[in-house]
């Protein structure tokens, strides 16, 4: 990553963010994303895993049949940056267009 990013209060990058949640052990965001199938959730996957490559930043992430568990953070700064928000935009935008419901459920 070339630019450094400055951490960020996690009141203000959740404010920005609907149905996102801080992370109940980490400086992190977290949203649990259900699809109507794995196609789908796959696909989302694949939009965001070339948007993380274009800007260089990368979500933790798990995928189980329909259900993509999302975290953000910035390991660099020890926290949330306005890189996780820009990520995290990004996929509630590729998330809807696929059809998605996002979920702000517990993601550990």
């Amino acid at each position: 990553m070339s630019q450094r990013y400055l951490r960020m209060d996690l009141s203000i990058a959740l404010g920005a963010l609907p149905q996102w949640q801080a992370h109940p052990t980490r400086q992190a965001l977290q949203k649990r994303y259900r699809f109507d199938h794995f196609n789908a959730a796959f696909g989302f996957m694949s939009r965001v895993a070339m948007f993380a490559e274009k800007i260089d930043h990368h979500p933790e992430w798990s995928n189980v049949y329909n259900r993509v568990d999302v975290v953000l953070t910035t390991h660099d700064a020890g926290g949330v940056t306005e890189l996780d928000v820009r990520m995290a935009q990004f996929m509630d935008e590729a998330a809807a267009q696929a059809g998605a419901t996002g979920l702000s459920l517990p993601v550990y």
